[in-house]
């Protein structure tokens, strides 16, 4: 039991220690990221015709703050990766870890596709259909918090419900999930998927349309990938069980 226990307080403080390194990361990347803010805010709002309002000197810090914290974020994916990797590397056979190292690099990819989708894709077709509702009617004015908290919303989810397909693979790889139990829990997920929508977009009926789409075609592909990773497991298995008889 002492013996338990002693394993137990050193998982524990592994896993801190690779929290501290992560959060470390995040910060240092975060400090970093300030270096470009500028440029990137320049490039956000080329397509303004307008300069974006603020309501003082805080909100500028804010929005900078905001594109700082998501290159910190983006940046740090890749280490948080390896540090979750280097916590279960010890309970993973050789191959295991070999073909799990390979999935860091595109979970930052996938981050930013999800990304590059929402904020190329999603982001103007909302934009202009909630300011086609506007003409004539209103005086628009944008404030740079809220330009850009709309922004986020729109964009960031995506960045990281994108990682959803490499997630599976992974699970599915662990032996955690497989193609059977995501297809028993495809209602459900979709529901999930449905709310999530609705919450993080703005209240009308073609945002939560656009963004809900997307996530059922990758659930979709979740499942397809699954099924795929647990076939060729399968077949390992069952080979080193016929070399062994």
């Amino acid at each position: 039991m002492g013996d338990k226990n002693i394993q137990i307080v050193g998982h524990l403080e592994e896993f801190r220690n690779r929290l501290i390194i992560t959060i470390s990361a995040f910060i240092v990347f975060l400090i970093g990221s300030f270096v470009f803010v500028n440029p990137i805010y320049d490039w956000l709002i080329r397509d303004l015709d307008t300069k974006l309002a603020v309501l003082g000197p805080s909100d500028i810090l804010w929005v900078y703050f905001m594109i700082a914290a998501v290159i910190a974020l983006a940046a740090t994916i890749p280490v948080a990766a390896f540090q979750i990797w280097r916590f279960v590397a010890p309970a993973l056979s050789h191959e295991e870890r070999k073909v799990t190292l390979r999935f860091i690099p595109a979970l930052f990819m996938l981050f930013v596709a999800g990304i590059t989708f929402g904020y190329f894709l999603l982001f103007p077709i909302v934009l202009n259909f909630l300011m086609s509702l506007s003409e004539g009617q209103f005086f628009v004015m944008f404030t740079a918090d809220k330009y850009f908290r709309f922004m986020l919303n729109l964009t960031l989810p995506f960045g990281i419900l994108f990682e959803m397909p490499l997630v599976v693979l992974f699970l599915t790889r662990l032996g955690i999930l497989n193609p059977a139990r995501l297809k028993k829990a495809r209602k459900v997920s979709y529901l999930v998927l449905v709310i999530v929508s609705v919450i993080i977009t703005p209240p009308d009926f073609i945002s939560d349309f656009l963004v809900t789409i997307p996530l059922l075609v990758l659930y979709e592909i979740s499942i397809s990938l699954s099924g795929m990773v647990y076939k060729k497991k399968l077949n390992r298995e069952n080979a080193v069980e016929y070399s062994v008889s």
